[in-house]
């Protein structure tokens, strides 16, 4: 009898073992071909010097490093990326934390307000770029009419790069609010009525018991959101024009490896730059995932 038993089981086993592989082969074969691969080749074709049509690339060992090193056009870029990343990402996380708490509550029409505020996610990049480059137009832009002043929001080096950043905030908020709601709706209610008998603030009961037990949460959004605010691309590259005199103090990292790479046919020199980006963000999450031992509490 234990035998069969036995038997069942280790088949049953079986069974879900190579269902279990056969789920999730198909995303292992993406990240292997979209992401994993990838890596591999742009690190390799750094050490070339590639030629049209990707045929007849030069070895040329670290010389495409060298050059990065010492060109001031990358250490600009990866300046204004730390500029924009140092904006939005708290601002968004705190924005979205704040949003998530009001709408987690009973009201009406809730469901209709994490709608409006999810909708700039699923908004074409293109679109936003658009409108928020209507808006941010120093002659006849929304703005402007309102404030009642002609500010040059976009082709001003000194604050070009906060205003990209605003949009990135705008579009991702609603995001980011989606996963702190899941995250509050694991938080036992017996807690908030505790605090309340024993007379906490609202204030108090946030920063005591709210924040705390979704930080997990927070710090899977502040992981993901630097690692996508350090990638920044499409808003600088459909805002900005090419003839913007701001150009040189938005563009980002990923912009720079996007003009050597497929712009001026550089595409060795361009895949240094990602690499480059890749030890960056590799740097800080490592940084994160450190600090977050003392401020991280899993239940």
């Amino acid at each position: 009898m234990k035998k069969e038993l036995n038997a069942k089981t280790t088949s049953r086993e079986k069974s879900e073992f190579i269902w279990g592989w056969l789920l999730i082969l198909p995303t292992i074969i993406g990240l292997l071909i979209l992401n994993i691969i990838p890596i591999f080749q742009t690190i390799y074709q750094s050490f070339f010097k590639t030629c049209d049509f990707g045929k007849g690339n030069i070895f040329v060992g670290f010389d495409n490093y060298s050059k990065m090193f010492q060109d001031q056009a990358v250490w600009q870029a990866l300046w204004n990326t730390i500029r924009y990343a140092i904006v939005e990402v708290p601002i968004s996380i705190i924005l979205a934390l704040i949003l998530a708490v009001f709408l987690n509550r009973k009201m009406r029409g809730k469901t209709i307000y994490r709608t409006i505020f999810f909708l700039p996610m699923v908004a074409a990049p293109a679109a936003i770029a658009m409108v928020w480059r209507w808006l941010y137009n120093s002659e006849f832009g929304l703005i402007n009419h309102i404030i009642g002043h002609k500010i040059n929001w976009i082709s001003n080096p000194d604050s070009a790069i906060y205003s990209i950043a605003v949009i990135g905030i705008w579009s991702i908020v609603g995001y980011n609010m989606v996963l702190f709601l899941a995250g509050l709706q694991e938080v036992p209610r017996d807690y908030y009525e505790a605090a309340s008998i024993d007379g906490a603030s609202g204030m108090h009961q946030f920063f005591n018991i709210t924040v705390p037990l979704i930080s997990p949460t927070i710090f899977f959004v502040a992981v993901t959101r630097v690692i996508g605010a350090f990638q920044v691309f499409d808003l600088i590259y459909m805002v900005m024009d090419k003839t913007n005199p701001a150009l040189q103090k938005t563009q980002s990292l990923v912009y720079l490896f996007y003009r050597y790479s497929f712009t001026e046919a550089n595409k060795g020199y361009g895949s240094a730059i990602i690499v480059l980006l890749l030890f960056v963000i590799l740097f800080i999450t490592i940084i994160q995932l450190i600090a977050q031992k003392k401020w991280v509490h899993y239940n």
